[in-house]
């Protein structure tokens, strides 16, 4: 019986999403369904958490609207998410970031991740060859 969950939850799985984690700040694309129609709503917001594993995996998305935080959890896997865009990379220590909920205004952002080209080592180079 396992053995039939487990290919389940493969056949279920989604390779179409973009890698991203804690920190990251990312768009979401979620079909919703009013009465008979369907519609997508973009939630976008810096994810708190990555959790769960396999098919069960989830992620909560943190925006603040009109001055007040909202949180939504998203199962990563669900056929109701259209598309994950990445806005900008997170640097962050921690798994979860539930010390952003007690943050106001700019004190909110997440740092965000150095690329290998914007190291100093190879902005010296540059400065040095000009």
């Amino acid at each position: 019986m396992d053995e039939k969950i487990k290919a389940l939850e493969e056949e279920q799985k989604r390779a179409d999403l973009p890698q991203f984690k804690q920190g990251d700040t990312v768009k979401v694309h979620y079909q919703v369904v009013e009465g008979g129609r369907k519609r997508l709503q973009a939630f976008q917001g810096t994810v708190l958490k990555v959790q769960g594993e396999g098919a069960r995996k989830t992620f909560t998305v943190r925006k603040i609207s009109f001055g007040t935080g909202v949180e939504r959890v998203f199962p990563l896997h669900s056929p109701n998410i259209k598309k994950v865009e990445v806005m900008r990379r997170g640097f962050s220590r921690r798994a979860r970031l539930y010390y952003l909920r007690e943050r106001v205004g700019k004190a909110t952002r997440v740092k965000e991740k150095r690329t290998p080209k914007e190291t100093k080592s190879n902005t010296s180079k540059e400065t040095k060859s000009k």
